[in-house]
């Protein structure tokens, strides 16, 4: 995005040829690279949660335990996403397609818990806790002395003990 093709090529060690043939050149190759993240990411998101246990609040709540001790590795610069999106000023390049599905694929993971949890507009608070994700995403690559994951967790608290529904299955 901010990167010269000659310095992916010399990074990688590979011929000019090969990134043109292999992807079509710099366009291609983020989007490919996009393309693949997405699914460690969201493999990330289901983990950390699943090992938070049976409760949809604790497993939407471990989403920003799990934020908070990656902004705290050497190597955090940020959301791949949200800076994608940032730096990609062709509306129609498809790197904003992957970003948009990954997008779309994690809100529905968090309204599937918050269906579970009997929340009473799983959609909107779904989308409300992507906001808070983003922002603490945001915040940890430019203030990260300000705690973003556990300001973004006790707001996203605050998301989820809107009133609601008994959980499915108990009435």
């Amino acid at each position: 995005m901010g990167v010269g093709v000659d310095a992916l090529l010399k990074s990688a060690n590979v011929a000019r040829r090969s990134l043109y043939e292999d992807f079509g050149g710099k366009d291609g190759l983020i989007t490919e690279v996009l393309r693949r993240s997405t699914a460690q990411d969201e493999a990330t998101y289901k983990h950390t949660m699943q090992a938070a246990g049976d409760d949809p609040r604790a497993r939407l709540l471990a989403v920003f335990d799990g934020i908070a001790a990656f902004l705290d590795t050497p190597d955090f610069r940020g959301c791949r996403y949200l800076a994608a999106d940032l730096a990609l000023a062709d509306p129609d390049h498809p790197g904003h397609a992957i970003t948009r599905e990954y997008r779309e694929r994690v809100t529905r993971l968090l309204e599937h818990e918050l269906l579970a949890l009997g929340h009473l507009q799983p959609e909107r608070a779904a989308h409300q806790i992507l906001l808070l994700i983003d922002g603490a995403l945001a915040a940890g690559a430019t203030c990260p002395e300000t705690h973003p994951a556990a300001a973004a967790r006790q707001l996203a608290e605050q998301v989820l003990d809107t009133p609601r529904r008994p959980p499915r299955g108990k009435a």
